[in-house]
């Protein structure tokens, strides 16, 4: 590496691990001010308001007694809600540590295991057994960890705290209204420190909306029935708009002189059109005949896998809306099914970049007159297109990808640019 470029990452390792130091700090002190507001009774205080919120809305005596006498404040939660990563996430980094051959394998068994009941839910709702049993991997390893947090104490700790209150408190009261319907006790419902529930994680706000009791016992069990939890999740993608006899996607190859600025969820052509420009699939073959727009994403940039999705991609996305998760999904479900490994494989990443690191670029970015959003360490949609324009300014493959080497020519155009 250059010196210059030695020195800018070394300034810019120190100021992270410096802001990581008061971060930790920060968080100390705000974890002591809430346990003091609690000792003096807010905590309570507050689950009093929510117990009368709870009673005027038609939840029961019974369940109020039996949950919020007994609910304890986590600060713990607090300290994983005001966390945020380090560095930001890269696609091959999130794409291997799902997608491997145990889970694949297994995920396989699991489809075969399953077959009738999973077949039965296809028939019914459109939505593909692989489909339900790539979800079920990707948030729960298949049922082998659902969290290990009570729902009940850490959805009150999160409705009492400032910066969420309204939505959690809705969601405590979802959690009171599931079991005082009978679906599961208090005691059984566990999950992730944010609320997630069972097989499939879902919020209480989506179990009321979507879960179904599959296997007749008159419950919703999410938690010990594989039919409710598979028919549940079925029914929550169907409802969010899933095409029945559309896949999500499939991997491209893309010709030498592509034009990666017409990469992006939100530029959706034809089939034909992607033809016209040199997309094929990724053997080679031409894209199939279908009347539907499709996307292009090239998460790893020019260097990696490209890939067309579809509406049912964007239908995985309302269940989480991660484009890495998404197309995690996808590439599992299709493996499970017994399709192939990618054709070109992410490429693998020499540093990781800080949100520091994303936010200064922002900054940067916005000093060079381009519009990169709010400076906030996210690399979203909105510093990736930014990034594509100065890319497509300098004379660089406009893919929107960020490594260590576009952080430097920004930060030296930047140092160059007139006051």
């Amino acid at each position: 590496m250059p010196p210059i470029a030695a020195r800018f990452f070394f300034s810019q390792f120190t100021l992270a691990r410096y802001r990581t130091v008061w971060k930790i700090v920060a968080i100390s002190v705000i974890l002591l001010a809430i346990g003091i507001a609690h000792a003096d009774g807010s905590f309570g205080a507050c689950i009093d308001k929510i117990k009368h919120q709870a009673r005027t809305e038609g939840i029961s005596d019974s369940t109020l007694n039996q949950v919020l006498s007994k609910i304890k404040h986590l600060p713990r939660v607090i300290e994983l809600d005001r966390r945020q990563p380090e560095f930001t996430q890269t696609f091959v980094n999130y794409f291997t540590a799902r997608i491997n051959i145990e889970r694949i394998q297994r995920g396989r068994e699991l489809l075969t295991k399953h077959r009738s009941l999973l077949d039965k839910i296809q028939h019914e709702t459109g939505i593909p057994a692989q489909y339900l049993v790539s979800f079920w991997g990707l948030e729960t390893n298949y049922g082998g960890y659902f969290g290990e947090w009570p729902i009940a104490d850490t959805l009150a700790t999160l409705a009492c705290d400032m910066r969420r209150s309204g939505f959690f408190t809705q969601e405590l009261l979802n959690a009171l209204r599931i079991v005082d319907s009978g679906d599961i006790s208090a005691e059984r419902m566990i999950g992730s420190w944010a609320g997630a529930m069972g097989h499939m994680q879902f919020m209480p706000s989506t179990f009321l909306r979507y879960a179904k009791d599959i296997d007749g016992d008159g419950r919703r069990d999410l938690w010990g029935s594989i039919p409710d939890a598979m028919g549940s999740a079925a029914n929550f993608l169907q409802q969010l708009g899933w095409i029945p006899g559309l896949d999500w996607g499939h991997e491209v190859r893309l010709p030498p002189s592509f034009d990666y600025s017409l990469a992006g969820r939100d530029q959706l052509f034809s089939y034909a059109d992607w033809s016209a420009l040199g997309v094929t699939t990724s053997t080679g073959d031409p894209l199939p005949l279908s009347d539907h727009k499709v996307a292009l994403l090239v998460p790893s940039g020019h260097m990696g896998p490209a890939f067309l999705v579809t509406h049912n991609f964007f239908v995985i996305m309302r269940w989480n809306r991660s484009e890495f998760y998404a197309l995690s999904v996808g590439h599992l479900a299709d493996r499970i099914a017994g399709a192939p490994a990618l054709q070109r494989s992410p490429p693998g990443e020499t540093a990781r970049i800080s949100r520091d690191q994303v936010r200064q670029l922002q900054l940067d970015l916005s000093a060079l007159g381009i519009d990169a959003g709010e400076a906030d360490g996210v690399l979203g949609s909105a510093t990736r297109k930014a990034i594509s324009r100065f890319q497509q300014r300098t004379q660089r493959i406009a893919d929107g990808h960020l490594d260590e080497s576009l952080l430097i020519a920004v930060r030296e155009a930047v140092s160059i640019a007139p006051r």
